[in-house]
């Protein structure tokens, strides 16, 4: 059985943000949540913070529209992918 490789914080951080970019430039998603995705995109770029403080930023973005009762399901399903990802990321 082969070992995995840990995936640092970096590269999930970087997965999260491709889930989020896809997410933003989806039309079919309701304005408010690609502009929640976009605030959680920004929370990821800021460098001064810790990687740590960029998934929280960016969890609290996405957690309040995750319940929205307007959004696709496939919008909601990638959201939580993202949130799952970042929930991993620690200082």
């Amino acid at each position: 059985m082969a070992v995995k490789p840990p995936v640092d914080n970096e590269a999930k951080i970087r997965m999260a943000m491709q889930i989020l970019v896809g997410i933003v430039n989806d039309t079919s998603v309701p304005r408010n949540i690609r502009r929640a995705a976009a605030n959680a995109l920004t929370a990821l770029r800021d460098l001064s913070l810790s990687p740590g403080v960029r998934a929280a930023n960016a969890i609290s973005a996405l957690d309040e529209v995750s319940q929205d009762p307007n959004m696709p399901t496939h919008a909601r399903t990638r959201i939580w992918q993202a949130i799952t990802i970042l929930e991993t990321v620690k200082d």
